[in-house]
């Protein structure tokens, strides 16, 4: 019998997981996590199709996704935390960086 998982983790560097169902605060949220699984305690509510951390994140880090930086966290976030607009920014066609991000 397969483990249902409640997330998605495409790459081992990934450090945010995508949940497949909303997530409720204090939540165990299981996600396959290269060729096992791990889980993470969710810390906030994470809605569907949200991202949450599967690690801590310091500021000014990278947010990596299916092994592509899609961000920069702007402060600290806390494993199990919502990872969304109000602590992430987005890296791509932005003027204001000068040349783009490879």
């Amino acid at each position: 019998m397969e483990l249902e998982i409640d997330a998605i983790k495409i790459k081992q560097e990934d450090n945010v997981a995508t949940a497949l169902r909303a997530l409720n605060k204090q939540d165990t949220a299981k996600y396959r996590d290269g060729e096992g699984f791990s889980e993470t305690l969710i810390l906030e509510d994470i809605p569907y199709g949200h991202k949450f951390a599967t690690r801590d994140i310091a500021s000014g880090e990278d947010i990596v996704k299916y092994g592509e930086v899609i961000g920069r966290a702007t402060r600290d976030i806390k494993t199990g935390s919502h990872t969304h607009v109000q602590n992430l920014e987005s890296l791509r066609a932005r003027g204001d960086l000068g040349k783009a991000r490879d």
